[in-house]
């Protein structure tokens, strides 16, 4: 296949698996156990993925609390008070926030690299969190004897530590999520919080070289969580532009849920950089219908109608179960997303002759 296409990651967690994960938090299951159960976890996901076809794989984050906070599990110096994220179905989600410093990772993701190599040779992408979302643990009236500019310059170094730690584990390539990008937009229409966000994620890049970076990705979408999401009524157009601004090689870009993916796919066309590709979500992943073959084909064509071929890759919209407590969707149905993804892509690359 000549169109490249990879997941943006998380599977959603059996029953089982997340029985077990309350169960140890609430000291009734014994470590060793669990990571049994993470095992065989880790290793059914892996082979499922294989059966699709994907050229790329990854650990479906069977074993991450979330996608957000893995770093911070373990960490004792947090309040649960923190930036409360609404979703259009009523439900909300909330971070938590730092009470002292030095702010450090508990846990680097390449931790879960070192896991599912184990169990497979396939190219394993590994997703990280934004910069930009950790520095959202920071409150507003500050913390005694530990500055803004001080916990900044921690998340830049934990985050880099984290993406690093993932490319030793042997992880083809990291993800940077970032689907705070669109909902800072509804909290700051002006655009300055998206800006400092921009500059945080640029300064983290920065430290890797341009092979590097070619390795590196950003993930962006409205939010993802119960089937609803959290920013959907923004403007695209206004993250498209300041998103391709990041100096990474990679755009995980959600397009398959766009109301007007036409017009979105111009502005990430005129903004795209030649060292770019942008892989476009052909996968609604809020939605329980499972895609044609035939539909994926032609949702990537519509897209090769405005991004040169040797830029564009495809890929789902989000991640279907981005927080481990998510079931609205069932593993047999995003694996069989996955597999239209996989083979819509491929007709779609033999109509384009490529």
């Amino acid at each position: 296949m000549t169109i490249p296409t990879e997941p943006v990651g998380s599977i959603p967690r059996d029953p089982a698996l997340q029985k077990a994960m309350g169960d140890h938090a609430s000291g009734s299951l014994a470590t060793e156990a669990l990571e049994e159960m993470f095992d065989r976890a880790v290793q059914e996901t892996l082979d499922r993925f294989a059966a699709t076809g994907s050229p790329v794989i990854t650990d479906g984050e069977q074993t991450k609390p979330s996608f957000a906070t893995y770093p911070l599990e373990g960490l004792g110096t947090l309040s649960p008070d923190g930036v409360v994220i609404a979703f259009e179905d009523g439900h909300t989600r909330q971070l938590p926030l730092l009470t002292e410093g030095p702010f450090q990772y508990q846990h680097l993701a390449g931790d879960y690299v070192e896991r599912a190599r184990r169990f497979t040779s396939l190219p394993i992408k590994q997703a990280v969190i934004a910069p930009s979302a950790m520095s959202l643990l920071y409150p507003q009236s500050g913390i005694d004897g530990y500055s803004l500019e001080e916990f900044i310059g921690d998340v830049v170094d934990q985050a880099e530590a984290d993406i690093r730690s993932c490319f030793a584990a042997g992880a083809d390539s990291v993800q940077i999520d970032f689907t705070e990008g669109r909902l800072a937009l509804k909290l700051d229409p002006s655009g300055g919080v998206l800006d400092q966000f921009i500059a945080l994620n640029n300064q983290v890049l920065g430290r890797f070289s341009a092979e590097e970076r070619r390795r590196i990705g950003v993930h962006t979408c409205p939010g993802g969580d119960h089937d609803s999401t959290h920013s959907a009524d923004v403007d695209y157009a206004g993250l498209i532009p300041r998103l391709l601004s990041l100096n990474a090689g990679r755009f995980f870009m959600q397009m398959a849920s766009e109301t007007d993916p036409e017009r979105a796919l111009r502005l990430v066309a005129e903004h795209l950089r030649p060292e770019q590709t942008a892989f476009i979500g052909v996968i609604n992943v809020i939605d329980e219908a499972i895609e044609s073959p035939e539909l994926v084909r032609d949702r990537v064509l519509q897209a090769a109608e405005h991004i040169p071929i040797a830029q564009l890759g495809t890929t789902d919209d989000c991640g279907f179960s981005p927080f481990g407590d998510d079931v609205a969707t069932s593993r047999d149905t995003s694996f069989a997303k996955i597999a239209a993804r996989v083979e819509g892509t491929n007709l779609a690359a033999e109509q384009l002759g490529v």
